[in-house]
């Protein structure tokens, strides 16, 4: 079987929060930013290909008052990533020493993407990774689970598709592939025993 793994929040831990916290000093400052300036689905045009200047630009045509805050998130990125879930990549490295099929489909701005997987010699033991940011597409979308089985002759109904998100997860399951929702590297280890994977 192909496993096919989600990458930030199942083997790389990222939240801006990490960086925000020493910029604002009242944690509900913080929340009200990351909702209504630099929010989810502002960062989600990145993924999808949009340059982090044109992110600044809107958000800061938007909330001028924030222009500084707003620039962090791009001068700063690196700081929203700790490190690694070290349970995580105990699996990975586990499942690539018995020769186990390993791909991964991440919802990442392409530029930021590069930058940090200097950082995790890990992310060499996939045979591929599509990074939305460069292919244009983004989870949950058919296309880009597509774009994995077509780049690599895959079979979907062959593929177990790990992810944080469950409505990335139900977003492979409708195209063919088996999916666990990650909580955990623990219930994860369990799943992947249970199928005899591990």
């Amino acid at each position: 079987m192909n496993i096919v793994f989600d990458l930030g929040m199942v083997l790389i831990e990222w939240d801006p929060r990490h960086l925000y916290r020493k910029v604002f000093d009242d944690p509900a400052k913080m929340e009200w930013f990351l909702t209504h300036v630099c929010h989810g689905e502002w960062n989600l045009e990145q993924d999808k290909g949009r340059s982090f200047d044109e992110a600044v630009a809107e958000a800061t045509a938007r909330h001028p008052d924030h222009a500084r805050e707003i620039a962090l998130y791009r001068d700063r990125w690196m700081e929203m990533v700790p490190g690694a879930i070290e349970g995580s990549v105990a699996i990975l490295e586990e499942l690539h020493g018995k020769g186990v099929a390993l791909y991964a489909i991440t919802n990442w701005n392409g530029d930021t993407f590069r930058a940090t997987r200097q950082r995790f010699p890990f992310l060499e033991k996939f045979r591929d990774i599509v990074v939305s940011g460069d292919e244009k597409l983004l989870k949950p979308e058919p296309a880009i689970f597509e774009l994995l089985a077509r780049r690599n002759r895959l079979d979907l109904s062959n593929s177990l598709f790990i992810d944080d998100s469950l409505k990335n997860v139900k977003g492979a399951e409708a195209v063919g592939m088996k999916g666990h929702h990650f909580t955990s590297p623990e219930s994860l280890r369990q799943a992947l025993q249970k199928l005899n994977l591990l």
